[in-house]
């Protein structure tokens, strides 16, 4: 059994990435599960916080991370990059940086996101490259999700209802639980 941890980037109720995660979840290939995780909570980075202990939030988050396969990132796209509560979430995870090696090294990570734009979140997703590579994460790339318009991908409830889209995230979860297999198989 594969079992990957997807983490929304939006801290927003009614996000189109976690509506995105939601649908994931369904479209699973077999013998793999797909569980969300939130950044809510987290606060600011603060070395002063950080003196006092790792907040719970963090603390929960990297244990999620380190008892699955592979990681999926649901990422928005502000201003042509990545969203700065998300960037935030993933510099608190590396606190202390003992941890990293831990947290996120050779752990397989994958990036997806939807968006209001016409482009999807292309920019966004570069823009996470070079923090996940310093990371010692061992990317995915064999598949590219970045979805534009996303008011016509959902229902009112925030139900996936665009064919056009659940079928080139099927496609995208099969192949990154495949690569997620390969490397478990060593």
């Amino acid at each position: 059994m594969i079992k990957l941890l997807g983490i929304s980037g939006s801290l927003r109720r009614g996000s189109y990435n976690s509506a995105l995660l939601r649908a994931a979840t369904r479209l699973m290939p077999a013998d793999s599960v797909l569980e969300t995780a939130s950044i809510r909570g987290i606060p600011l980075f603060d070395g002063d916080i950080e003196a006092q202990g790792i907040p719970p939030a963090v603390s929960a988050l990297k244990n999620a991370i380190v008892s699955c396969d592979g990681v999926l990132l649901a990422t928005p796209e502000y201003h042509n990059s990545l969203p700065g509560v998300f960037k935030n979430a993933i510099d608190w995870l590396g606190r202390p940086p003992a941890d990293v090696k831990r947290v996120f090294g050779g752990r397989p990570f994958a990036l997806m996101g939807i968006s209001t734009s016409a482009f999807g979140t292309v920019l966004s997703q570069a823009a996470w490259l070079p923090v996940l590579r310093t990371l010692g994460t061992v990317t995915w790339f064999g598949g590219r999700l970045a979805i534009p318009r996303a008011p016509s991908a959902f229902d009112e409830s925030g139900n996936l209802k665009d064919a056009a889209v659940e079928e080139p995230l099927r496609q995208f979860l099969a192949g990154y639980v495949q690569f997620v297999r390969q490397l478990r198989a060593g």
